[in-house]
Order: C-alpha cells, then structure tokens, then sequence
C-alpha cells in the first residue's frame, strides 16, 4: 500500500503529514486523521494503514509541525508510565500553543490539501482523531459543515468547547469514550447536548477502557477497545461517505 511524507501548505510554514490509500489507481472518500498529543509514530502509521485498507485515503498531519518535522521530541518505544511524565512535561507546551485559532486554521489547509489530492474522490471526507485530536476532529467537522460527512473522535476532550461546537455540526458522529475518563452522569450530559443541537450521533463508554486505549504503544492499549472502535469508525465511515 503506497505511503508518503507530503508538506502541506499552511499559513504558518509547511506542515509534514503521512499518507496512505489503496495501491489500485482508483480515487477513494478522503480521511483526514488527527493524532493523539505524542503524534506520528509507528502506531498511528500502522491505524492509517490499516484505514487506508479498507479503501479510504488517510492523511496525518504532523499537529505541531511549527516546532519542527515529526517526530517533534524523541519517543521511547513504547510509552509507558515510567516514562509518561517525562514525556508529557516536553509536550505540554507544544499542546497548549497550539490554540483553537490555530488549529482551525490548519484545518481549513488541510481539508483543501485533501480533498484536491488526485488520488480523492470528489464526495464528501470524514475527519477521525484520538485524545486532544478527537476535539481537533470536532472542530474541523464544525467548521467544514459542507464538506466533512463523519466525525470520529476516541478518548478526546471532546465536549472543551462547549455545546456551541455541537450546533455547528452537520456530521455523523460517533464518541468513544474511556471509562476512566467519562462518568455515566458526565456522559448523560454530553448525549442530551448532542441531542439538543440535532446531531445525528452515537456516543459511548467503551467497559474497561483508561485514557489512550486505542494506543498499541502505551500501557494505556486495548484490545477490546481498538476492536470497537473499527466496529463503530468504518461503518460510520461507510454510512456518510456513501461508498456503496
């Protein structure tokens, strides 16, 4: 399947990102994809991919691209708690520079480098994003209402804006949400919202699931959550993009 490192023309320089899609000269619905805060890695390489086989374009985009080209700070191998505080004390700075007025602004970039790629269809896309990426996902899907079909967000802050992001919303959406990080009350809360602004969603808490389950390379994995979160994203996927 091809991969490819690409530059993305934003207002602020050139942001890197990872591509993938199917190797068969074909067009296929575009998959903007944002990545938790420890950013592209072999990981989130392999989800693209894994994406990108069942017949979508994926793109991820280097998030904090203005401090330099991913990976930004050295990853160990596998992220665990013996080295999470460390790395999050590196990386805290670089989350929180990254505000909603700039993160918007590279959304609009790299919605319009995707969906003029020619290997993309000329339908509607779909954003997807894990941890702080599942409120980038939100965002984009909020500012693009004529343009992003499905929104997909996992153990994301997703509600940080409020409910005047849902009202902007045109999207499918699908939350999966971690136990540890969301009570059934808080959960309540944030389904009655979603209702209230008209959002056509689905919005769970996967059982047994901590903050970062979808990441293979932290302690935080799930095997059970990864599997439900492909069971809800790609027919999500499938429903919105019109595929069929």
């Amino acid at each position: 399947m091809p991969a490819n490192t690409l530059q993305i023309p934003t207002e602020d320089g050139q942001a890197d990102a990872f591509a993938t899609f199917p190797d068969d000269g074909e067009q296929h619905p575009g998959v903007l994809m944002y990545s938790d805060g420890f950013g592209i890695r072999p990981v989130l390489r392999a989800l693209a991919r894994e994406l990108a086989g069942h017949g979508y374009y994926v793109l991820v985009p280097n998030l904090f691209y203005r401090h330099g080209p991913a990976p930004v700070i050295e990853l160990p191998e596998h992220i665990g708690e013996e080295v999470r505080t460390q790395v999050m004390a590196q990386l805290m700075p670089l989350i929180q520079a990254h505000t909603a007025e700039r993160a918007l602004s590279d959304a609009d970039a790299y919605l319009e480098f995707l969906t003029t790629r020619p290997e993309v269809d000329a339908g509607p896309v779909a954003v997807t994003g894990y941890c702080i990426g599942g409120l980038l996902a939100m965002r984009a899907a909020a500012a693009h209402p004529g343009r992003v079909a499905a929104v997909a967000a996992f153990h994301g802050p997703v509600g940080a804006d409020g409910p005047d992001l849902f009202s902007k919303l045109t999207a499918q959406v699908h939350l999966g949400h971690a136990e540890g990080d969301m009570t059934p009350e808080a959960l309540g809360e944030l389904n009655q919202a979603l209702d209230a602004a008209g959002v056509r969603h689905t919005s769970e808490i996967y059982p047994g699931t901590v903050h970062g389950f979808t990441m293979s390379d932290t302690d935080a994995f799930s095997a059970s959550g990864i599997e439900r979160h492909w069971d809800h994203l790609l027919p999500l996927l499938d429903r919105a993009l019109m595929r069929r």
